[in-house]
């Protein structure tokens, strides 16, 4: 006869939830990007304060994508306005001057968009170790063309070539004083004639390094 196996009790619904996120990785989104939860919060706030800073900052395409959600929250906080708002950013950053600036600059000028406040560019590969790299920045930076540096830059170039020549063209003076100070110079004295030097003795059967 076949032996019956006995029944297994049904597990609940909660059981079986449980089961699952202890083996899969499910409603776990956080990227841990090789680094504790107190580096990692670090890490992204100081990223956020450097974009708010500079309005673009180039960093690896993981970072990025771990900066967005965290700078767009900021931007959130922001528009918002309110003494409470401004204390949680202030407690996220831990940098007056960044919370200052993402109240007063940044987030006044994404008041008409609902989300969506950064862009990420991507820029290929480092060469070092071939990490994926990219740019992320404000959507609704201040974008502020300046020519006039650079055609400074050339002028001060073209200023710096004509100079030598203009030095080689007027011949000083202390050089038309140079003969007369040669003149002053006594005869020089005539070097001792060289002595002869001793003949080698020549060996019968060898060539010398002459007739070589």
């Amino acid at each position: 006869m076949v032996p019956v196996r006995p029944e297994r009790p049904a597990k609940s619904k909660r059981q079986n939830e449980d089961h699952v996120r202890r083996v899969m990785r499910h409603q776990k989104k956080t990227v841990k990007l090789g680094r504790t939860a107190e580096h990692r919060k670090a890490l992204l706030a100081n990223q956020v304060c450097s974009l708010i800073e500079h309005q673009r900052i180039k960093t690896t395409l993981a970072k990025a994508k771990a900066v967005r959600p965290l700078a767009e929250r900021m931007v959130t906080l922001g528009k918002n306005g309110s003494i409470h708002a401004r204390r949680t950013a202030l407690a996220t950053l831990r940098q007056k001057n960044a919370v200052k600036k993402l109240f007063d600059d940044i987030a006044p000028r994404s008041a008409e968009r609902n989300g969506g406040y950064t862009r990420i560019v991507k820029l290929g590969q480092r060469k070092s170790d071939s990490a994926p790299m990219a740019f992320i920045e404000w959507v609704d930076v201040e974008k502020v063309v300046e020519e006039k540096p650079a055609k400074e830059k050339k002028a001060k170039r073209k200023e710096a070539e004509v100079k030598p020549k203009e030095k080689e063209a007027t011949p000083e003076e202390p050089r038309a004083e140079e003969p007369a100070m040669k003149e002053e110079k006594p005869a020089e004295v005539p070097a001792p004639a060289e002595e002869p030097q001793p003949k080698k003795r020549r060996w019968f059967g060898r060539k010398s390094d002459a007739e070589k």
